[in-house]
């Protein structure tokens, strides 16, 4: 198994010349989610998410993020969950988001060369600055490959996910291409299960006035998994 079609999509993203209407920012993300089992074949997650913008002079972004899962095969895996989103406003009151989801986990192969897996989302989302309800489908391919002989070895790690909204809202969502990310790391192991993955993320954002949101992300993320 390769990586190597992801992580020469995500090269292509950065490489895309900035047009006119394109805004670039610096970012850093910070993921730490804890994941195990409740009892049988029902298992959980839970996220915190902060993500500092503008230069990573501000907090742009608070996501705190729990789920409940049923395990429905080794390899597949459905959720129910809530997500809590808060916007900070410099000088201004916080906008606030809500979201329900629904994923479906899956991974598609895994070997000693490394693993493929999938996650589709579907969102309804709310924020306190309208009252329409917005939907949302997000899609994402992973793939990692252990870079030594030993699966518990460091992996290099890519995945690409794009994000399209299904209605117009009078938030300001639009219908239609909504987002991509594209990543390129690595997967570091710790104890038992538990892995750090650290490399660069690339946010490219379809916004609102014929605007592209480029940001490029340090991200890092403590997965804990019992």
């Amino acid at each position: 198994m390769s990586i190597r079609p992801l992580l020469a999509a995500t090269a292509l993203l950065a490489a895309l010349p900035a047009a006119a209407e394109t805004r670039e920012d610096e970012q850093v993300w910070l993921n730490a989610t804890v994941t195990g089992p409740v009892a049988g074949n029902i298992i959980y997650f839970a996220e915190v998410q902060p993500r500092f913008a503008d230069g990573v002079s501000r907090l742009g972004q608070l996501i705190l993020r729990p789920a409940i899962g049923v395990k429905l095969a080794p390899n597949l895996t459905v959720y129910q969950g809530y997500a809590h989103v808060v916007l900070p406003v410099e000088n201004g009151r916080d906008r606030n988001e809500e979201r329900s989801f629904q994923q479906v986990s899956w991974t598609i192969a895994k070997g000693r060369r490394g693993e493929l897996s999938s996650r589709t989302r579907m969102e309804q989302r709310w924020l306190s600055t309208g009252g329409d309800t917005g939907w949302r489908l997000r899609e994402m391919i992973r793939a990692e490959t252990p870079l030594g002989r030993d699966s518990r070895s460091i992996a290099a790690l890519g995945w690409v996910e794009g994000f399209f909204a299904l209605n117009d809202t009078d938030w300001g969502a639009k219908k239609g291409f909504d987002q991509i990310r594209g990543f390129a790391g690595l997967e570091i192991p710790l104890k038992g299960a538990s892995t750090i993955e650290a490399g660069y993320l690339n946010q490219t954002v379809n916004a609102a006035g014929n605007r592209t949101n480029v940001n490029h992300v340090a991200s890092l993320t403590l997965f804990v998994r019992y």
